[in-house]
């Protein structure tokens, strides 16, 4: 279960799948607050679900997540497309 005042992980798990072009303004912006919150709020405050919930999506690091290298492998992150 996430903590209270995130992104559920259901949630955050659909996103992920979901091509980036088809996500509305409201997705995106959601998804912002929620990597925001992950990268400043300390470990130490976090249950142990939401840890692993944002280690494994990389909301906690500027590293690319498990998540965006899975999409990228098969093709659906648009993060990285060249005109």
């Amino acid at each position: 279960m996430s903590d209270t005042g995130r992104q559920g992980f259901a949630d955050k798990a659909s996103s992920a799948i979901k091509p980036d072009s088809q996500k509305s303004t409201g997705e995106v912006a959601k998804e912002k607050l929620d990597n925001a919150a992950a990268t400043l709020q300390p470990d130490s405050t976090k249950s142990t679900s939401q840890q692993a919930g944002d280690k494994l999506s990389g909301s906690d690091k500027s590293d690319e997540s498990l998540l965006d290298k899975a999409k990228n492998a098969v093709g659906l992150n648009n993060n990285n497309t060249t005109a």
